[in-house]
């Protein structure tokens, strides 16, 4: 995972307008659904990435303001007490944590559904699942993901995700996220960029929050991260299925001793 120096070839799914190889139920996807159209019949780049950008914003319906991912935890605690420490904690989260590990499961939901592999697919949203370290990171990804698709298919429903995923079944954020993405065509990097940067300044909103900080040290903190997402995500890229771990173990015990926390903002 992190660190990883495996390095994967081109597969058939990645890029934008790339078709899959492997055969299924849905046919491989290429282009987003009902965005806007250049003359010659493209998408737009702008539509496109509106979408991306509306659908990880804050305002978007999955419920991330309420998690906190143990962060809450490890404040009480007394462990961050300042914008310094609250950097250095988010950035093992995204390299050593959960930030490595999703990427790996929403490139390979990507790559599966613009493939029409859906018994790959689900076995990725399987492992994904099976990778919460606790019951409220469990409740965590699978909550937002499960409302993430519910938000999507009411309002941009599309036949390769119907045909994925039963109805009202839970499915973790990355791969909720990622097979979305491929679905409408928006494109693996810089999808998986933003759902990152979403996570980050998830993280960077509740220590805000907690801690508490002012608004222009959050600011500070988001910009501390800036540099480390783009190694991230290519690293991600690169990486296969098999390749997904980590080493975040604080982060971890911070997350199950949330669970007893007598006093909790945050439901994770």
């Amino acid at each position: 995972m992190a660190g990883s120096e495996q390095k994967r070839s081109a597969s058939p799914g990645d890029g934008e307008g790339a078709k899959g190889a492997r055969q299924g139920a849905v046919p491989p996807l290429a282009e987003p659904a009902a965005v806007a159209r250049s003359p010659d019949g493209r998408p737009h780049a702008a539509a496109g990435l509106s979408r991306l950008m509306l659908w990880l914003s804050p305002a978007f319906p999955v419920g991330g303001y309420s998690y906190s991912h143990g962060l809450e935890w490890v404040v009480e605690s007394g462990h961050i007490k300042d914008a310094a420490a609250l950097g250095g904690w988010i950035e093992d989260v995204l390299a050593h944590g959960a930030g490595s590990a999703d990427l790996i499961f929403f490139a390979e939901a990507w790559r599966a559904l613009a493939a029409a592999d859906m018994a790959r697919l689900r076995h990725v949203a399987q492992l994904a699942a099976a990778f919460a370290v606790s019951a409220e990171r469990r409740l965590e990804t699978l909550g937002q993901g499960t409302a993430f698709l519910a938000a999507v298919g009411a309002v941009w429903p599309h036949p390769a995700l119907v045909a994925a995923f039963e109805a009202g079944a839970d499915i973790a954020y990355p791969v909720a996220v990622g097979a979305s993405t491929a679905a409408h065509g928006l494109p693996l990097a810089a999808s998986a960029h933003a759902f990152l940067q979403a996570f980050a300044a998830n993280l960077v909103s509740a220590g805000v929050r907690l801690v508490p900080l002012g608004q222009t040290d959050g600011l500070r903190v988001l910009a501390r991260l800036e540099p480390l997402l783009p190694g991230l995500v290519a690293a991600a890229l690169a990486a296969r299925l098999e390749d997904v771990g980590g080493a975040a173990i604080l982060i971890d015990i911070a997350s199950m001793r949330h669970e007893t926390q007598y006093t909790r903002l945050f439901r994770s």
